[in-house]
């Protein structure tokens, strides 16, 4: 999975949001809300990467437990993936 191109995370007082950049910003008119987990796992999916490497990456990163970050990294790609943000 991928992040599609046309997206750009930025702080924004403090938080971490996602915004459309060119092509994308003419189809998608909003926001994308990043917590700390949420923008380590935009970040490593910006480049191809699958499910299981991001619960890799999310485990070395944080101290979380194997099934809890599956089901995070899960989650996560699905909402990315059905809202078009990514691909496959």
């Amino acid at each position: 999975m991928k992040i599609k191109k046309g997206f750009v995370v930025r702080n924004v007082g403090g938080e971490c949001v996602v915004v459309p950049v060119g092509a994308m910003s003419k189809t998608f008119h909003g926001m994308i809300n990043l917590n700390e987990t949420g923008n380590f796992l935009w970040e490593f999916f910006s480049a191809d990467h699958t499910v299981e490497e991001g619960v890799a990456a999310l485990c070395a990163e944080y101290d979380v437990e194997e099934s809890v970050a599956r089901n995070d990294v899960q989650r996560f790609a699905d909402i990315l993936l059905q809202n078009g943000f990514a691909e496959e």
